[in-house]
């Protein structure tokens, strides 16, 4: 499932690595966090003998003592040898030395049966992220080891709970034990603890929504089967749609929540077209796009787009979502279709349009060798030279771009790269040049000139 943007889309590895990394972040300022605060007690515990000296030698009128002056705690043996331990383990982390990570984290954890530090909470969190971290990296790590630690946290304390259960099916889905993953989540998902409980209600929702997906991927994968089998049986057809109905029933339900939900809403739509129920995707993926409670969301525009187009829906209506797009995202690679949509009208002011769709996406970089959008770009001054004043809005167009675009496309290098990478390319932007910016001289055209290009 991926995102609409060409800037955005990640493939499924680099998504995972990223937000390995991120995590690897997030651990070391946490890290950091509470070897500071070992730091500012050892620093409390110093300044206290000098400024009780200070503050005796300053007034010798008796005061009352209300208790403001009590000598704050020293660091302890024990506070003192987990603040060591855990310095070693950032600095095994940071140098990806796993087993002994793994050997100092051994020790660790008694961090947890402290009772004089307010602190807890926070230490079975940071326990908890840095063990799976270790453990995500070791070699020799197991599947049981990660079930182990997941367990173990899971009891430590109520108010990680909901999220270590989320991350354990995580874990167990990207291993292929999807039914194990939805265990868990089944299992999340009716916990129940005193206040914690609607104190976490965001998170019930998130796990109910995972929880449907991974209806959802058995959905598909039961479905895969069927297809591939010579006589299907009709309880494996009943088996399919009762998960269908799971997954739909929770996950329409969970749609009702503003958020980001993109993939839940490609997961349901795809159901839904299976079983032909296309007014109800429809209304999905409209709900979706112009609910205004819901945060704005270029992908869910996107998803209307494919959709209507995967339906034969008029070109009206599909030129209407990737109008809204253009607005949001005017880089995005659908808007070459909108252009096209644009250079087939009669009008003249959807041929201007056009041009300037084109010329904004031209004003990004990541467009700036892409031989379609320069021929597109050529189609279109085709056929606006069939009006008398083509000229007229070219220049118009181009009159905020005369500082910046030489710069961006027409200089030596460009033509140098051009030629022997795309001579094709070349062939389309150097008579686009003199279009442009006919009142400069450029060195991609003088570079062409003087190389016989």
């Amino acid at each position: 499932m991926t995102g609409g943007h060409r800037t955005v889309s990640i493939r499924e590895r680099d998504k995972r690595q990223l937000c390995l990394s991120l995590t690897a972040v997030l651990i070391m300022d946490d890290l950091e966090r509470e070897l500071m605060s070992f730091k500012d007690l050892e620093d409390d515990n110093d300044s206290f003998d000098d400024n009780s000296s200070k503050a005796s030698t300053k007034s010798k009128l008796p005061l009352p003592n209300y208790g403001m002056h009590a000598e704050p705690p020293r660091e302890s043996g024990f506070h003192r040898s987990t603040r060591v331990c855990l310095e070693h383990i950032r600095d095994a982390l940071l140098h990806h030395r796993w087993q002994e990570a793994a050997e100092y984290m051994a020790c660790y954890p008694q961090i947890l049966e402290d009772t004089t530090n307010g602190s807890a909470q926070s230490y079975k969190e940071l326990t908890w992220r840095i063990s799976a971290e270790i453990l995500h990296h070791h070699p020799k790590s197991k599947l049981e080891d990660y079930n182990n630690i997941y367990e173990r946290m899971k009891h430590s304390g109520v108010r990680h709970y909901l999220m270590i259960c989320l991350e354990h099916s995580f874990h167990l889905l990207l291993n292929g034990h999807i039914e194990e993953a939805k265990r868990q989540l089944s299992v999340s998902e009716s916990w129940r603890y005193g206040k914690e409980s609607a104190a976490q209600d965001q998170k019930t929702k998130l796990i109910q929504a995972y929880r449907s997906l991974l209806d959802y991927i058995i959905w598909v994968d039961k479905k895969f089967t069927n297809s591939n089998t010579e006589y299907p049986e009709s309880n494996e057809n009943q088996d399919i749609r009762n998960y269908f109905r799971t997954a739909s029933v929770n996950l329409k339900e969970i749609l009702k929540n503003p958020g980001v939900w993109d993939p839940f809403i490609l997961s349901y739509v795809e159901m839904l077209e299976f079983y032909e129920d296309h007014e109800e995707a429809l209304k999905v993926l409209n709900d979706y796009a112009y609910d205004n409670s819901f945060p704005p969301n270029p992908n869910a525009h996107v998803y209307l787009y494919q959709y209507l187009k995967r339906c034969d829906t008029p070109e009206k209506n599909q030129m209407k979502v990737l109008k809204i797009l253009h607005v949001s995202v005017p880089s995005h690679e659908l808007m070459l279709e909108y252009s096209s949509f644009l250079l087939k009208s009669e009008k003249s002011s959807d041929i201007e349009k056009a041009l300037r769709v084109v010329l904004e996406m031209l004003d990004f970089a990541c467009w700036r060798s892409s031989l379609d959008v320069w021929k597109r770009l050529e189609a279109i001054i085709q056929k606006l030279q069939q009006q008398e004043n083509w000229k007229y809005v070219v220049r118009t167009n181009m009159a905020e771009r005369h500082g910046w675009w030489p710069a961006l496309h027409f200089t030596c290098f460009h033509a140098s790269k051009d030629s022997e990478e795309n001579p094709e390319l070349m062939q389309v932007k150097a008579p686009l040049t003199k279009i442009l910016c006919p009142d400069l001289t450029l060195k991609y055209t003088d570079w062409q000139a003087t190389n016989g290009k």
